[in-house]
Order: C-alpha cells, then structure tokens, then sequence
C-alpha cells in the first residue's frame, strides 16, 4: 500500500504539470494501474516483480523537467528597471522637440495632448536683464561680421499657468520683415509663431542634459538644447539657447 501511495502522489503531482507533460502522464497512469493489478499477488506473467512498474514510474518520473520558482529566477535574463514616469515623459519631451522645426510648435501641441492648459497656446513673458553679447562661434554660425546688428531678448514661454521654458534669443533683424520685427518688440507672440512665414528650418547645435535629483523640484530645469534657425532658402537668421523646466511635465509625473 505503501508504494502505491507514493506513486499516487507522484502522480498528482505529474498533474500539476503543463499541457507538454500530458503525454507522460498518460504512462504514468498505466503505470499506475498495472502496478495496483499486480500488488500483492507475487511475481507476475513474464517473471517480472510488482515492483517493477513503480521502478519505471520513478525513473520516469526523474527525468521529468520540474519548474521550481528559484531556478526559474535564477534562468530568467535580467530586467531592467523602467523609467520612472518623470524620466520616460522627459525623454518623450526632449525627441519631440529635437524632431520639430518650431519648439513652439512641439510645445503648444505638448500642451494640448497632455491638457496642460485649457489654451494651448503659448505666451512669451520677457524677461528683464542685460543684453548677452554673442560669442565669435555663434556669429559663426549665424554667418554674420563682427559689425552685424543683433538683437537679444530673453523670454519665459507659458502655457496656461505653467512655464514651460526659458529662452535665450538672438536674431538678426535684418533678415525679418518689418512687420516681424514690429511684433517681436511690441507683443507677447512666441518668435517661432511670428517666424513662421520664413518657413524655417531647425538645425541643433548642442544638447545638454541636467542631472535629476532624488527628489528633483517641479521647476528644476530638464535639458537644454542650442539650435540655430534658417530660412527655407538657407540664410541662418536666429540661435536660441533653450532650457526646458520640470513644470512642463504633467502634474503627477513631477
């Protein structure tokens, strides 16, 4: 009775397996059945013990795979941990400004997918403060002398009640309209909505990423990305210096 219940248990226990093993259950159960014909009642035809169908069974039985949670861990590959929702949606901000021609663009259609504002639209906040000289690159860059009017504005785009960046600006008035220029200095539109008739292209320069904190304020600035804008004919015309804040981020990532 005794071999009998523990081939019964082993049997149970084959039956936790998965559907791949059903094939061997199936011997296991004629084991089992010719193993209860042949309890007690001595050697069977052939010369062959009772004990023999368990012999096979248990065999049968060690050389079935057994999935244990340890080993299987221990096989698994490794996982690597996710980004945090901070991390992910600074990375998703971050790409679709550097695939964007117009950051105010990429900007007000970030506002509007994540409904940071009940307008989308944003507004530049000058900032005050003394005028930043530009170095001899970037007046490289801008294929421009020495002697070259350039004017400089620094501004704070806002969504709503959020800010969303702040910006360096240096443009070359002389390759704006009139009209552009009007706008730029009397009014709170965004330089890429009053450019955007010179269908400009966006070429950047340098990406810089800031270090997180463990616990990072809502307002510590992202990234910050250099690019210099051209006109759809070419001619360099504006380089900005962009810094991206962590009131971009929707509220519950921040």
């Amino acid at each position: 009775m005794r071999s009998r219940r523990v081939a019964r248990a082993l049997s149970a226990e084959v039956d936790a397996g998965s559907a791949q093993e059903s094939a061997l259950k199936q011997r296991l159960r004629a084991v089992l059945d010719c193993n209860a014909i042949g309890h007690g009642s001595g050697p069977v035809r052939g010369g062959r013990s009772a004990r023999q169908p368990l012999v096979i069974l248990l065999a049968a039985l060690a050389a079935l795979p057994v999935s244990r949670p340890g080993r299987a861990a221990a096989e698994a590959p490794a996982v690597l941990d996710r980004p945090t929702d901070r991390q992910a949606l600074t990375a998703a901000l971050r790409a679709r400004i550097l695939a964007s021609d117009s950051a105010t663009l990429a900007l007000e259609g970030w506002c509007a997918e994540h409904k940071l504002a009940a307008d989308p639209h944003l507004v530049a906040q000058r900032l005050p403060g003394s005028d930043k000289p530009l170095t001899a690159a970037q007046r490289a860059r801008l294929a421009i002398g020495p002697d070259e009017p350039v004017r400089y504005r620094r501004v704070r785009l806002v969504c709503g009640d959020r800010v969303m960046s702040e910006a360096d600006n240096w443009y070359v008035p002389a390759r704006l309209t009139p009209e552009m220029n009007a706008v730029l200095d009397g009014t709170h539109t965004p330089f890429g909505r009053v450019v955007r008739p010179l269908a400009p292209v966006r070429r950047t320069v340098e990406v810089r990423a800031h270090s997180s904190e463990a616990a990072p304020h809502p307002d510590d600035a992202l990234f910050e990305v250099d690019a210099v804008l051209t006109t759809g004919a070419g001619q360099p015309f504006c380089e900005v210096v962009e810094t991206y804040l962590g009131t971009a981020l929707p509220s519950g990532s921040r």
